[in-house]
């Protein structure tokens, strides 16, 4: 499949029960969110940010089919340790998350940019809002753009190639 191309459609009616396929146990008795990403050696890498299973299905599906290396954190505090830990070349952040949402957590990680404690790299705000309101809070926390749910293949790739290096095929 060209990587200008979306994946092939689900038959109504078929998203959630793919979502539910794909997380379920795999021979090694992962689900797809718990068993890392097959990348090619060198791809970009990503963080995402997702509370919700469906979202964390559905994303992290995308990011394979892209051919990018991505982990999982399921709030802003994960977030904040993973990338302390090893540090992405992109976060996809949700912003409504319990405990630590997304906007807190940016702005704590461009303060641990600014010492000079984490390297920069982009961190897309990834919400259902869509508000002006919503898109101006992303930016003020310090985001570098806003995406809005549902997550749309071409769209998602559009962006992304807009801060990190895709590869031509998968």
């Amino acid at each position: 499949m060209s990587m200008t191309q979306a994946p092939p459609p689900l038959a109504p009616g078929k998203a959630v029960s793919a979502a539910q396929d794909m997380s379920g146990p795999d021979s090694d008795g992962r689900s797809a969110v718990e068993r890392p990403a097959l990348a090619p050696a060198g791809a970009a890498s990503v963080l995402l940010v997702e509370d919700n299973h469906i979202n964390q299905v559905v994303a992290l599906e995308f990011l394979s089919l892209m051919g990018l290396s991505a982990r999982l954190a399921e709030n802003g505090q994960d977030a904040l340790r993973q990338c302390q830990e090893l540090a992405p070349d992109l976060v996809l952040m949700d912003i409504q998350m319990p405990g630590m949402d997304g906007l807190e957590c940016a702005r704590r990680l461009r303060e641990l940019q600014r010492e000079g404690l984490l390297p920069d790299f982009p961190i897309l705000a990834l919400t259902a809002h869509a508000l002006e309101a919503d898109v101006q809070a992303s930016l003020a926390a310090g985001m570098n753009e806003h995406l809005t749910k549902p997550l749309d293949f071409v769209s998602l790739r559009g962006r992304l190639g807009r801060w990190l290096r895709l590869p031509d095929q998968v």
